[in-house]
Parts: structure tokens; C-alpha cells; sequence
């Protein structure tokens, strides 16, 4: 583990320093960033693909939305409570100078200074989004994973009226007791037609919360080489059609 460990802050300081010039030639609408993080029994980011894969996400998902002040990200843990296991909130403070009027020496200084600061600015968030990622929970609340529970989250996003953007670090295996609940680990959908099924019937349950139009992806742990038991498509289908359903504007899987 502490090997791994090592091996991912090495990694994220590259990644860091490689990208501290990648800043953004455009300013607009903030982006309000959602990273859920599976912390239940099923998903082990101590295994070296998942972890080697979520590291490599966080930084992907730090460069490209934190590019401007007012920009926020919240990591959230799924498990039993999700909607009450933040973890972490920052909002980006660095703001790009007024050159409109300054000569192109000035504006060209005054971009290099904004980059580097921008930089920096991503390699602290990416230091304190990877403690999170590494963070290990042996409670009693890893035993349920309510992914039903981020909706909530997002729906609470989408009233500050900034582009919300979502990215769930996690096997997507629903596993909440109780009847009109959904428990994948037990009874997962046997192929897409039930998956669609069961999704558009769960939606109406759930079109109390607002989501919006987020763009939703899926970051599963799953090696390419995965059997089917493991990492069944249905399950992925299921996710694709209920968020559809409540009105998100793409949604993927990586």
C-alpha cells in the first residue's frame, strides 16, 4: 500500500507540473465539479489498475474544470450516507488579470503569471482530492453503496446555477436493504431490456430531485479484461437510462 502510495504522489506531481501551462484561453459560466468516490467493500483503490486509474482521472478532471476563480469541486463518498459524506469543498481562487487595454508584452507577462499560479492552485486541489481517493473506511457504513443518495447532491448543485459536471469513481453496484430499494450485489439486471425497465420505473420515484443537465460519466474499476459476472453491462445500462431519464444532458462510461 505504501509503495502505491508513493507511486501515485510521484505521478501526481508530474502530472501536475506537465499541465500547470495547460490554462484556459476562454472565461464564462463556472464549473461546479462533483467527484463521487466509492469508500464500500466492493471497489479496492488500493489495487494498483484502479488506483493507477483514479489518480490519472483526478488530475484529468482537475485541469479541465478548474480553469478559472469561482470554479468549485466537491468529493463526496459513497457508502450508506452519501449525501451526507462530503469530504472535501474548494472553489478556485486564481483570477485572470484585466489585459484588454495593457500592451502585448504586459498581457503576454500577465498570462505566464496567471498559468502559474493556475497551476499551482490544481496541484493543491490534486493533492487534497488524491488524500480522499486514498482514505480508507472499515466502518460499519461500507457495507451499502446509495447511489441514489448523490441526486440530492446534484440537485443542490444545479440550484447555484453553475455548469455542473459529475464523475462517479465507482463499480455503480446499488446495495441498499429494503423493498423498494435496488440491491445489485443480490439481484442485479439480467441483460438491458430489464435494466431499462427497472431504470424508467425507479425514475419516477426520483424526479422529486431536480438534477438539471449535468454531464454524468461513470468511472468503473473494472480491467479491460473483466468477465461479464464482474463487471456486467446491464448494470452500466441501468445507470445510462435512469439519469437520462431525469434529465442529464450526456452521460458515459470510461
Amino acid at each position: 500500500m505504501k509503495s502505491n502510495l508513493v507511486l501515485l504522489v510521484v505521478l501526481l506531481i508530474v502530472c501536475a507540473c506537465s499541465s500547470s501551462t495547460d490554462t484556459a484561453t476562454q472565461t464564462g459560466t463556472p464549473t461546479y465539479t462533483l467527484i463521487f468516490i466509492d469508500k464500500t467493500r466492493s471497489v479496492n483503490v488500493n489495487k494498483t489498475f484502479v488506483a493507477q486509474k483514479y489518480q490519472q482521472a483526478i488530475n484529468d478532471i482537475v485541469d479541465q474544470n478548474i480553469q478559472q476563480k469561482g470554479d468549485q469541486l466537491d468529493v463526496y463518498f459513497i457508502h450508506e450516507n452519501t449525501s451526507k459524506a462530503r469530504a472535501l469543498n474548494v472553489t478556485a481562487q486564481t483570477e485572470r488579470e484585466d489585459v484588454s487595454s495593457a500592451s502585448p508584452t504586459d498581457r503576454e507577462a500577465a498570462e505566464t503569471e496567471f498559468g502559474l499560479l493556475l497551476g499551482r492552485e490544481r496541484t493543491r486541489i490534486k493533492q487534497q482530492v488524491l488524500q480522499q481517493l486514498m482514505a480508507q473506511n472499515s466502518g460499519a457504513s461500507n457495507q451499502e453503496t446509495d447511489i441514489w443518495a448523490s441526486l440530492p447532491v446534484i440537485q443542490k448543485a444545479n440550484e447555484t446555477g453553475l455548469s455542473v459536471k459529475v464523475y462517479y469513481l465507482s463499480d455503480m453496484i446499488e446495495s441498499v436493504k429494503g423493498s423498494d430499494r435496488r440491491d445489485f450485489q443480490k439481484v442485479p439486471p439480467r441483460d438491458n431490456a430489464q435494466a431499462e425497465e427497472w431504470a424508467k420505473a425507479d425514475a419516477e420515484k426520483l424526479k422529486r430531485y431536480t438534477i438539471g443537465s449535468p454531464t454524468i460519466t461513470m468511472m468503473l474499476p473494472f480491467e479491460p479484461n473483466a468477465s461479464v459476472r464482474e463487471n456486467n453491462p446491464a448494470v452500466t445500462q441501468y445507470w445510462q437510462t435512469l439519469f437520462a431519464e431525469l434529465g442529464a444532458g450526456n452521460v458515459s462510461e470510461d
